[in-house]
């Protein structure tokens, strides 16, 4: 890999965090605006708290994405399983 290429690709990881924070801004605007209209229109139940868990959930595995820690699948995973089924038709076709 070249300079050229090596600078593409850190271009983009850069925008991909960048990204991820906007993410977790907007997140952290809407939620905190959802609790304050909660609170004020009817304290008695809680329904911001399922914004806030399900985005949650998707903001996490956004940033597990981002950071590259996917440990359930990496992206060393793809390839490992790619090679697996290589290995094995190989060993079914003998």
């Amino acid at each position: 890999m070249d300079n050229s290429e090596k600078y593409f690709q850190a271009k983009k990881q850069v925008g991909k965090i960048k990204d991820f924070y906007r993410h977790l801004t907007v997140y952290s605007i809407v939620i905190i605006s959802l609790a304050i209209i909660n609170l004020t229109t009817s304290p008695q139940y809680l329904w911001f708290f399922w914004p806030l868990f399900w985005w949650g959930i998707g903001l996490f595995f956004h940033g597990m994405k981002v950071f590259n820690y996917m440990p359930f699948l990496g992206t060393n995973w793809e390839e490992k399983k790619i090679n697996e089924l290589m290995d094995k038709d190989k060993n079914q076709n003998r």
